[in-house]
C-alpha cells in the first residue's frame, strides 16, 4: 500500500472523519488488523481562516505547500488536501512537490459522472460557492454546477464557520440546508455536492431528495484506491 499524505487541520473536525473513512474503507479491502499507511500535517486553522478573510491566498498557499514538502519528506507517496475551500491553491502545493496530489473536486466529478448525473447543486464555503477555482474544476469534468441565491449562499457559509467547524450540529442548520437543497432541486439539480468536508457532519442522504455527494467520503475512496490499485 502506497503511503497517504494528509493536509489537514482546516477544520480537524472534517480531518477525524478522514482518518477514519480512510483506515475503514482500507479495513473493508484488506481485512483483519489492517488499517491505512498515512502521514498527517495538521495546520492551526486559525491562521488559515485569517489569511482567507484577509484574501491573502498566496501566504495561505505557502503554509500548505510547507505542509506538503513535510509530509513527501515523512514518505508520502500521494497527497490529499482534507477540505474544499483550501484547493483554491492546489497548484501552489503541487508546485512545491514531486509526489501526486490528489485533486477533491476530480474525485468528486468521477462520482458524479458515476452515476450518470451532469446538473448538481454545490454547497460549501462562499469561496468555494462563489469562486472558479472549484466550480470551474467540476465544470472541467463536464458538469453543469448551480450554487444558491446571496442569501443562501450566506447562510451555508455561516454554518460551517460559526458552527461546524467548532463541532457543533444544530437542528436548524439542518432544517436550514433541507430548505437550500429544496430550491437548488427545483432549479434543476439533479444531485447535490456538500462541497464543504465539515458538511457531511450535518446533511445526509436523508435529507435531500436527489443524491448527495460527500466529498470528503468521495475523496477518501478515491485515495484508497489509489493507495491499494495505483489508480
Amino acid at each position: 500500500m502506497k503511503t497517504l499524505g494528509l493536509i489537514g487541520g482546516m477544520s480537524w473536525e472534517s480531518t477525524a472523519e478522514y482518518y477514519r473513512l480512510i483506515n475503514e474503507l482500507t479495513r473493508d479491502r484488506l481485512g483483519g488488523l489492517h488499517s491505512a499507511r498515512l502521514v498527517l500535517h495538521s495546520v492551526d486553522f486559525a491562521e488559515i481562516e485569517r489569511l482567507q478573510a484577509a484574501g491573502r491566498w498566496e501566504e495561505a498557499g505557502q503554509v500548505l505547500a510547507g505542509a506538503a514538502r513535510s509530509l513527501e519528506a515523512a514518505g508520502a507517496d500521494l497527497l490529499l488536501i482534507c477540505t474544499n475551500t483550501m484547493h483554491k491553491v492546489a497548484d501552489q502545493v503541487e508546485a512545491a512537490v514531486s509526489v501526486p496530489l490528489l485533486h477533491l473536486a476530480d474525485a468528486t466529478a468521477d462520482a458524479v459522472r458515476a452515476a450518470g448525473l451532469r446538473r448538481v447543486g454545490l454547497l460549501g464555503t462562499a469561496f468555494t460557492m462563489e469562486q472558479d477555482f472549484y466550480r470551474g474544476r467540476l465544470a472541467s469534468g463536464g458538469l453543469d454546477v448551480l450554487v444558491p441565491d446571496a442569501g443562501a449562499r450566506a447562510l451555508v457559509h455561516r454554518v460551517i464557520y460559526e458552527e461546524l467547524c467548532v463541532g457543533v450540529v444544530r437542528e436548524e442548520s439542518r432544517a436550514a440546508y433541507r430548505e437550500v437543497i429544496g430550491d437548488l432541486v427545483a432549479a434543476g439539480a439533479q444531485g447535490i455536492v456538500l462541497g464543504c468536508t465539515e458538511i457531511e457532519l450535518l446533511v445526509r442522504q436523508t435529507d435531500s431528495p436527489v443524491p448527495v455527494f460527500p466529498t470528503a467520503r468521495l475523496h477518501a475512496q478515491a485515495a484508497v484506491a489509489a493507495a491499494l490499485d495505483g489508480r
